[in-house]
């Protein structure tokens, strides 16, 4: 059985690593960030069960991280943990999309308990893998391969691939992709436009006449849905 990951985004240096030490004892892998930036970063090389996350952050607010990823329709629970405790913040944390809220400080015992309890009711997880003909594209492992050879993607091109994908065919527009694919707000769109290009380059038998990688007139880009029709279970 795969082991689970745990995202912690916590801005205190002590409890972070206290929390990781705990979370490894149960058998969980651990990956720790500081603050949004860094987590988006983790997210991109990572794909978590549990993402532990705290309100108040250097950078900024966990709370709009929460909106952010909802959007990205990720499989991962959200437990939140904060030291504001009155039932407006409470909820205000729940609508934002977490799953459970932790009022600092808490024992570890109970937090530990939270996690297992998060664990055992995660939610289905969302295609892994998929093959179209030679192209192999690992949304896990964030890793794609054509004719057995891997493709050199940069990190914000497998962003885009991943999103495409997860569409599963139905056209996005230039602004969803920015929103949805771009770790920082970007307001160009032509942005989008030149990494598809890079993007076709690398995986379309004909880069002039695309197949995968489609555009939609007065609309944006889709993955086709020939490719999501060959899609892989989840292992």
């Amino acid at each position: 059985m795969t082991t689970a990951i745990v995202h912690v985004i916590e801005g205190n240096p002590q409890l972070r690593s206290l929390l990781r030490w705990h979370l490894s004892q149960l058998g969980l892998e651990v990956g720790l960030a500081a603050g949004l930036s860094e987590a988006r970063q983790l997210l991109r090389s990572q794909c978590p069960s549990l993402i532990v996350l705290a309100i108040d952050l250097p950078d900024g607010s966990g709370l709009e991280y929460c909106r952010w990823l909802q959007a990205q329709d990720l499989a991962a629970l959200i437990l939140m943990i904060s030291a504001r405790s009155s039932e407006a913040d409470v909820v205000a944390g729940l609508q934002a999309g977490a799953d459970d809220y932790l009022k600092k400080p808490f024992g570890l015992q109970e937090f530990l308990a939270r996690v297992q309890a998060l664990l055992r009711r995660q939610r289905p997880q969302p295609l892994s893998r998929l093959e179209f003909g030679d192209l192999v594209v690992d949304l896990v492992q964030r890793r794609v391969e054509h004719h057995g050879r891997a493709i050199d993607l940069t990190p914000q091109e497998f962003s885009l691939l991943y999103v495409l994908v997860q569409a599963q065919g139905q056209p996005l527009s230039r602004s969803d992709l920015l929103q949805r694919a771009w770790p920082n707000a970007i307001d160009n769109p032509r942005t989008v436009d030149t990494h598809i290009l890079s993007l076709r380059k690398k995986l379309e038998q004909n880069p002039q006449a695309p197949q995968l990688l489609q555009t939609v007139r007065n609309v944006g880009y889709r993955f086709t849905p020939e490719a999501m029709a060959t899609r892989l279970a989840v292992s």
